[in-house]
């Protein structure tokens, strides 16, 4: 082999093993970036299902916060939801494992149920999530979580629409729901119009990262995590087991 021809493919090996390289950075870095924004929740919606659970550091108490509550504050195991109103799988949770958790396990006294704010579907998020707390000023806050969650239900979701970020939570819509229920409106107005909740929901909404939540809803039991509007059936078994470890 002559040296001229030993050089041109050294030059060509060199060439190619300069571009394999350079490719091989370039999607590492793509990979990254990818990683980077699902953790950070640019991918994150709602989640229909899959039943994903996992340990999570904190413990149930620590999840909860001083957040609302139904059932006895004493109960052995702690159920806490961080859930949208923009969510349709929140609203399904609502509409059908939840009452069931609530029906056989916080009204019986074994469980205790916690509502957390994750609003992170757009600024009608966290406008509900402010004005839900404002109607917690007035002891409302579970009359106006379930206006929220059927009057999307009825007037978006179970016609097959988007309610997202399309006015169902405008301030204007989350001012007149407060009429329609009897509060003190001059009282709830200038809670929400002063955002006076804003940072508490977004902070409500950071632990919940913190906790491992990517999508609403996710609701933990005792610690557990168990993620997506999943059947009845998966929060029985991890409450049953939960009863069963105390």
């Amino acid at each position: 082999m002559s040296l001229l021809f030993e050089f041109k493919l050294l030059m060509v090996n060199s060439n190619f093993d300069r571009f394999f390289v350079h490719g091989a950075i370039v999607f590492a870095g793509l990979i990254v970036a990818l990683a980077v924004l699902y953790n950070g929740g640019f991918f994150s919606k709602g989640v229909a299902g899959g039943g994903k659970e996992a340990a999570v550091g904190a413990g149930a108490g620590d999840l909860a916060g001083k957040s609302p509550a139904l059932g006895n504050p004493e109960a052995p195991v702690t159920i806490v939801e961080f859930s949208d109103f923009q969510c349709p799988f929140c609203n399904r949770f609502f509409r059908e494992a939840g009452k069931q958790i609530i029906d056989k396990y916080v009204k019986t006294g074994k469980a205790r149920f916690v509502y957390r704010h994750f609003a992170f579907l757009g600024p009608e998020s966290g406008w509900a999530a402010e004005a839900a707390n404002c109607a917690n000023d007035q002891d409302k806050f579970w009359q106006y979580h379930d206006y929220l969650f059927n009057y999307i239900w009825d007037n978006y979701f179970a016609k097959g629409k988007s309610g997202e970020n399309v006015g169902a939570f405008s301030k204007d819509n989350l001012k007149k729901f407060a009429v329609e229920l009897g509060f003190d409106t001059a009282k709830f107005n200038s809670c929400l119009d002063s955002g006076k909740y804003a940072d508490a929901v977004a902070k409500e909404t950071a632990e919940g990262r913190t906790a491992g939540v990517n999508g609403t809803p996710a609701t933990f039991v005792n610690g557990k995590l168990i993620s997506g509007a999943v059947p009845f059936s998966q929060f029985e078994a991890a409450v049953e087991e939960a009863l069963g470890a105390k």
